[in-house]
């Protein structure tokens, strides 16, 4: 009988110590999620675009030696020129200042309705998902009631009641409602994860239900309200600019996007470029915001992760 050689069988350009090797380095969940987002292109250049939007709302108005509302009658409605960079409107105020004055305002107002919505919105849908049962039903019904009240109606009725116009209305009356999509998203995620190993641990060792909400589940779903944010803030900003073009929002010597797009648009037929700016401003800044929130929406998918 033939004499086999263990030789014949020994494993050639493989050691078993190779199978511990970590085969990438340890990320963080955020880490990744960047990571991911840097592939997407389209998001960075939004992001990148949207950056340099915000910016020029800083410094923007200090680049020309105007205020926002100095009135010239001798120099009104001025094509774009040297000394004024995108020339002055029917009073003779400089365009350029007023137009970033109007972003950052209208960007404020994004940002503070979208952080109103993110912080009432996450505490009711958080309340809401975690105690379920008749509480569940109650909160509910309170949150399809608030969204059936027309929202036109709602704004005249803030403004009524305060008598007053300007930005504090007008955040008043755009979140008095606008949480409710936020509140259903954090129900939602809530009631997917509150059965979770670890909500029930914490649930055995004593915790209470805000220590639970407010520990456990609200940071495991803060990727799906990130996104909403991000989608929330262009649409506080478009719901402003309708605002103030029909003469319920920002009221002069104040000016936002939506109220320079109103004054622009009765010179419409031989300024065109006065509503032009501030309609593509408007344009911009929805676009980056919705394109940024896809990209956010793909990076931040845990099912994404590899």
């Amino acid at each position: 009988m033939t004499k086999i050689s263990s030789e014949k069988f020994k494993i050639i350009g493989c050691e078993d110590n190779d199978s511990e090797e970590i085969v990438r380095k340890n990320v963080t969940y955020w880490q990744d999620a960047w990571r991911r987002l840097k592939k997407n292109k389209v998001a960075i250049v939004s992001l990148a675009l949207l950056i340099l939007i915000i910016i020029l709302a800083i410094v923007g108005p200090i680049l020309r030696p105007f205020g926002t509302n100095d009135v010239n009658n001798s120099i009104k409605n001025m094509d774009p020129n040297s000394v004024h960079w995108l020339g002055t409107d029917d009073l003779g105020r400089d365009l350029w200042v007023r137009l970033w004055i109007g972003t950052r305002a209208s960007i404020i107002i994004g940002v503070i309705g979208a952080f109103i919505e993110l912080i009432i919105g996450a505490i009711y849908g958080g309340i809401s998902g975690y105690f379920g049962g008749a509480v569940d039903d109650i909160m509910m019904r309170i949150v399809e009631i608030l969204n059936s009240v027309p929202y036109l109606i709602l704004v005249l009725i803030v403004i009524i009641i305060l008598n007053s116009t300007g930005i504090i209305p007008l955040i008043i009356a755009m979140t008095l409602t606008g949480w409710v999509n936020m509140a259903r998203i954090v129900r939602g995620q809530v009631l997917a994860v509150k059965e979770q190993e670890y909500v029930l641990a914490a649930r055995t060792l004593g915790s209470s239900p805000w220590t639970i909400i407010s520990k456990h589940l609200l940071p495991n779903v803060i990727g799906v309200m990130i996104v909403d944010v991000t989608f929330a803030v262009p649409g506080y900003i478009f719901a402003e600019a309708f605002l103030s073009y029909i003469g319920l929002g920002v009221k002069p010597p104040s000016t936002s996007l939506g109220a320079l797009c109103s004054s622009g648009q009765e010179n419409l037929a031989f300024y065109p470029s006065q509503l032009f700016w501030p309609s593509l401003i408007i344009c911009l800044i929805m676009l980056t915001f919705n394109l940024l929130g896809d990209g956010l929406s793909e990076a931040l998918d845990p099912k994404q992760r590899q």
